[in-house]
């Protein structure tokens, strides 16, 4: 009977260094899709061989080895007996991966110190590249970045395995026929590449925030995923300020996740929320990382602009005592940088908060007429919850089942059903 503890091994090393060793082996094969084949083939092994042989003295380098040898059967096969098959070949220690002992330091050019943060960098940029759909990118980041499972990607977005599997083929295949070459972009084409990485951590943050559908309004797992990859690359691009602001606003809003649910797992509405709940380390760490956005000197992007809106939330003694002033001001700079129709619904709740619900109606009708976020529930939950507040239920009650409708998310259609209940 195999050792259990070793396929925990193996699921706790792949979580760790999966991006790196998936990045070294690009970085050395110039074949991304590849590369990811070759890992998948050493974790496959690596289930098959820890539990029943015990887990390596040098895990990583392990499936490095491993990884090695399959991408010299994939040269093989190709009948690509070149240089590089020879260098390969001449490289790597012939026992090192059959009896489990790491590769040794001269020998593991894989493995270079000071390329790690280089090839994980570069394994983010291509997994968002621009060819992409976003569903393809998020899907590519969450495994090849984030060492997700197909299983646990599927779970996450409530999706079937099999369509997480071929958004990440069909991913590969793009790339490779794009020829997208493995590597950080040039300094010149970063700037234009970095919206694309950070939307896709937004992306997922955002899911894990507010599930879109299910029966739970929060999926832990999948926010702390972006979270941990917001970390990455806000240490990987130092100086890129929107790369710690985008951590900002994670962390910033990932404080609150403590108190949004009840036991039952019901919503908390942010004035009821008990502020004492919140997580105070995480408001600590937002706060850093928007101040070295800050500190950038180039003025706050959507995401520092975003940040700043969560620390007043964050700073604030209670829903009364909250700057909604500077809020407002905050999503009119926001409205300009990055205009949307959910940037000016949101606008819409902090002139409502500021001067009334009087002041916001109109931006919400204007919004209802454009047709903009016809498809969301969430412009006629916040229409109905201005009516509410004007005394007009009855107009109320109709944006408010409207909103319960839409709504795919069985707490948020709980949360509309009380404020229903609750009209007069």
């Amino acid at each position: 009977m195999g050792d259990p503890t070793g396929r925990e091994a193996v699921a706790a090393v792949w979580r760790i260094e999966s991006a790196r060793i998936v990045g070294a082996l690009a970085r050395y094969t110039g074949d991304f899709a590849l590369a990811e084949d070759l890992a998948q083939e050493a974790l496959a092994e690596a289930l098959v061989t820890w539990p029943r042989d015990g887990v390596p003295r040098n895990p990583s380098g392990w499936l490095l080895t491993v990884g090695r040898r399959r991408a010299i059967d994939a040269f093989r096969r190709r009948s690509a007996l070149d240089e590089r098959y020879a260098a390969l070949a001449h490289d790597l220690d012939e026992g090192g991966a059959a009896t489990g002992r790491p590769p040794e330091k001269d020998d593991d050019v894989l493995w270079d110190p000071d390329q790690i943060d280089d090839d994980v960098l570069a394994l983010m940029f291509v997994s968002c590249h621009p060819v992409l759909s976003r569903e393809a990118r998020v899907a590519l980041t969450l495994r090849v970045v984030g060492g997700l499972t197909s299983d646990e990607i599927a779970r996450a977005f409530l999706v079937p395995t099999a369509t997480v599997q071929a958004r990440i083929t069909r991913a590969k295949k793009t790339l490779g026929a794009a020829r997208v070459p493995f590597g950080v972009p040039p300094a010149g084409e970063r700037a234009g590449r970095l919206p694309s990485v950070l939307n896709v951590v937004y992306l997922i943050f955002t899911e894990g925030s507010t599930a879109s559908s299910g029966g739970e309004l929060i999926r832990f797992d999948l926010a702390g995923e972006a979270q941990r990859l917001a970390r990455v690359l806000a240490r990987l691009m130092p100086d890129e300020p929107e790369a710690h602001g985008l951590l900002a606003l994670l962390e910033l809003t990932a404080a609150r996740f403590p108190a949004r649910t009840a036991p039952d797992g019901e919503p908390v509405l942010l004035e009821h929320q008990d502020r004492t709940r919140w997580d105070a380390a995480a408001i600590h760490r937002g706060r850093a990382a928007l101040s070295r956005a800050e500190k950038a000197g180039r003025g706050l992007g959507p995401y520092g602009l975003q940040a700043a809106i969560a620390e007043c939330h964050a700073l604030a003694p209670s829903v009364a005592e909250t700057d909604w002033g500077r809020i407002v001001l905050l999503y009119e700079a926001l409205g300009r940088l990055a205009p949307s129709p959910v940037v000016d619904l949101n606008r819409a709740v902090a002139v409502s908060m500021a001067k009334g619900p009087a002041a916001a109606l109109p931006i919400v009708d204007d919004l209802a007429a454009s047709g903009a976020l016809a498809n969301s529930h969430l412009l006629p939950s916040v229409r109905g919850e201005l009516l509410t507040r004007l005394g007009r239920p009855e107009e109320a009650r109709t944006e408010l089942e409207r909103a319960m409708k839409m709504a795919a998310n069985e707490r948020e259609r709980t949360l509309l059903q009380h404020k229903l209940t609750a009209l007069p």
